[in-house]
């Protein structure tokens, strides 16, 4: 996302809910047992931060697969388990909103159990991990049920493709029941100062495919992150606990300033994309010359340029759709990812110690980030380490050159700028945190120490 401290199309999303609520309420809600505050000096921030706040729950086993309700899908068994489509359930007719084509193509859906939500959620990010060859795309839905006892719609969370030649790769605008809303990736509780709460869920995939072919998407994970994070503007500081750096690629967005403006202006705003490219190459994930073959040959690192073009939301109009981010690094052979939310540094330093880099999500004013030259309303950054006293080592995309990424942060002012759920911003407007949000790539088939910590971090593998 961009540099500038200006109003990212995700943080105007997040204002209009704000706006429709109290001054203190937000996507990320507090404990309604918490008095609010916009004194960041007046509660105890380990006092307003409960036990857990995020619940993660993933499909991705055979039993997982057969465990759900199919209409023409089946689960396949194998290494890497996995959902395709069988004998098609119905033809249906898809108008893709961006190119005005309507065109038929069979579909077969499978529809999860219900997941009872250990943390009663104020939002929920749907994530996929998926296959989706020439002539076939997915779709992605969650429908809840309120702690009232009443239920959402199904809400569309994405329709994906892993090209864009066939739909285009899209959010859903427009969605909501007038107790909570769809904002690009995110479904927020309106009004969470009222103490409602996505209590359950259950997820839905339709798997699509041009008729009379036998092509399929193969899904291999899906998974929802139901998380009630309390509004806070500081957060506890953790202990450092780990001197390590992992050596992870360095890629900078700004030196593809300008190139591509279709795909969201161009590399000033492609922090998201470069980030995944960063993780992807460092789990040895590659681009052959023919994937790369339509790029200009005189720009540097092409691979960037590919990453914005096959992470870009048609809808969002930009690279930064967390989902869509996770969903392209998992295109690469033997990757999986989520998104999520971790609640310190403390679960950073897990997944660095087994190896594990980490995006982060933050906004900051200029002068809360030492060292880093500017003010985002979002931003999006590679940890690969902490140094002896505990900073922070992150690959900042932000930076004018490759040599120049590798970037240590002062880890106080780290922390508290991406764990917040509430900030300040130039104009002095109280406006929204992203609250731990962080995508995670590693290997299908993790070693047991890699499975140790994405467990400890509430990943399920």
């Amino acid at each position: 996302m961009s540099r500038a401290e200006q109003p990212s199309r995700r943080t105007v999303l997040a204002a209009a809910v704000a706006a429709a609520v109290t001054a203190s309420a937000g996507p990320a809600a507090a404990d309604t047992e918490i008095s609010m505050t916009t004194d960041t000096d007046a509660v105890d921030p380990a006092r307003a931060v409960p036990a857990r706040t995020v619940d993660n729950r993933a499909w991705a086993s055979y039993d997982d697969w057969r465990g759900g309700t199919a209409r023409g899908t089946r689960a396949v068994a194998g290494s890497r388990p996995g959902l395709v489509i069988a004998k098609p359930a119905g033809t249906a007719d898809y108008k893709d909103p961006h190119t005005g084509t309507t065109a038929p193509w069979e579909y077969g859906t499978w529809t999860s159990p219900v997941h009872r939500l250990a943390v009663p959620a104020t939002e929920a990010i749907v994530s996929w991990n998926a296959r989706t060859p020439a002539g076939t795309w997915i779709q992605a839905e969650l429908k809840g049920t309120y702690t009232d006892g009443t239920s959402s719609p199904w809400y569309v969370m994405g329709r994906w493709a892993a090209g864009d030649q066939d739909i285009r790769r899209t959010s859903v605008d427009d969605q909501s029941d007038g107790k909570s809303t769809v904002w690009t990736d995110t479904l927020a509780v309106d009004d969470p100062a009222t103490g409602l709460r996505l209590a359950s869920c259950r997820l839905r995939l339709t798997l699509y495919r041009k008729p009379g072919t036998k092509a399929t998407p193969t899904v291999w994970r899906l998974g929802t992150m139901g998380s009630d994070v309390p509004d806070r503007f500081t957060v506890p500081a953790s202990a450092p606990g780990l001197a390590k750096e992992l050596v992870v690629p360095r890629y900078s967005q700004e030196i593809h300033k300008g190139q591509y403006p279709e795909y969201d202006n161009g590399g000033e705003a492609w922090c998201s994309p470069t980030s995944s490219q960063m993780i992807v190459e460092y789990w040895g994930g590659r681009l052959t010359p023919k994937q790369l073959a339509w790029v200009d040959p005189s720009f540097a690192d092409p691979q960037v340029c590919h990453a914005a073009r096959f992470t870009y939301d048609h809808q969002y109009a930009g690279c930064g759709n967390w989902p869509f981010n996770a969903a392209y690094a998992a295109t690469f052979k033997d990757l999986q990812a989520v998104v999520t939310r971790l609640g310190s540094l403390t679960d950073l330093e897990t997944l660095i110690a087994a190896g594990i880099p980490a995006i982060t999500s933050q906004s900051f004013l200029k002068e809360e980030l030492t060292g880093a030259g500017y003010g985002t309303a979002g931003h999006l950054m590679t940890v690969i380490g902490f140094t002896a006293s505990g900073d922070v080592i992150a690959n900042d995309p932000a930076s004018a050159s490759n040599q120049a990424v590798r970037r240590v942060y002062r880890r106080r002012e780290w922390e508290n700028i991406w764990l917040r759920t509430k900030r300040y911003n130039a104009s002095g407007k109280v406006v929204s945190g992203t609250g731990g949000v962080c995508y995670l790539y590693f290997p299908a088939r993790p070693t047991a120490a890699q499975r140790k910590a994405l467990t400890a971090v509430g990943v399920r593998v």
